[in-house]
Parts: C-alpha cells; structure tokens; sequence
C-alpha cells in the first residue's frame, strides 16, 4: 500500500472525525477524489475508522453512487424513462456505444468517458435526454451525438 494512499485516508478519515458513523461520508470524499472506490484506499479507510472491510464494500455495493471500477472524467446518462425511450433514447445510448467504443456500464480505456443507463431525470419535456457531467442534453439525437461529444474532448 502506498505511502499516499495511508495519507490520503488518514486525511479523509480524520476530517471526519475518525467516527464510524460518518464511513459513507468519508466513501463519497474517496469517491469524488478517485472517481471510484480502489481496493488499497478502502484498507486504509478500513484501519482509519475502524469499520471492517466488509462493511465498506457492502456499503459500496448496495449504494449505486459507488462504485468499485474505475470511471471516466465525463460520466454520460442516458435517460430511459418512459418518455425518453418512447422518443428514441435507445437509438441515442447505441450511438454513443458506437462513437465511444463501448457499451453500457462501461468506461473507455483512457478513462475519458463512462456510459450509464439511468431512470427519469425530471426532464420529460426535452426527451430523450442525455447528462454529460453537470450538463444536460435534450432532445438529444443521433446525429448530434459526435457534436456532443466533440465539446468534452478537450475537457
């Protein structure tokens, strides 16, 4: 285990107190920080704040907010709510699949970019819709998607 991820843990545990109870909090600060949960962090957190491996990671994979693979630097939502389906968000998740290479659920391999299906992001009226980060898409369409995508290259 690196000296930087014992110090990195420590530091997140001690802002929180070293207090068991605040172990989701000190999950969200990892997570922000390495866009994902590593394995090496979570023993450090682990022998930070006293709570057993175990109980992070089932923490980490009943909450969807974390995750346990690496992710991409632009997390993209496509929404499959009802309206967005019923208005071709299928057709825009496939577009992306083939403009990043991937499918859904995964992450490119130069991290740039993770793909994930969501439900109803409160955004019926603009369906079907697509969040890059903070930024959300509607009507998104096929031919846009390379447009789209365009504006995150050199983010």
């Amino acid at each position: 285990m690196s000296s930087e991820t014992q110090n990195k843990a420590k530091e997140i545990s001690e802002k929180w107190d070293n207090n068991p109870e605040n172990i989701i909090e000190m999950m969200h600060d990892i997570q922000d920080e390495y866009k994902y949960l590593p394995r090496e962090v979570i023993e450090s957190l682990s022998n930070e704040s006293n709570v057993p491996v175990s109980k992070i990671l089932n923490i980490a994979t009943f909450y969807n907010a974390f995750s346990l693979k690496p992710k991409g630097k632009h997390k993209i939502c496509v929404c499959m709510g009802t309206p967005c389906h019923t208005l071709g968000a299928a057709r825009v998740a496939e577009a992306l699949e083939r403009e990043l290479k991937i499918k859904m659920g995964e992450t490119t391999p130069d991290l740039k970019y993770s793909l994930e299906e969501t439900r109803c992001l409160s955004a019926c009226g603009l369906a079907p819709v697509v969040v890059i980060g903070e930024d959300l898409y509607g009507p998104a369409t096929v031919p846009n998607i390379p447009k789209l995508l365009k504006k995150y290259e050199k983010k």
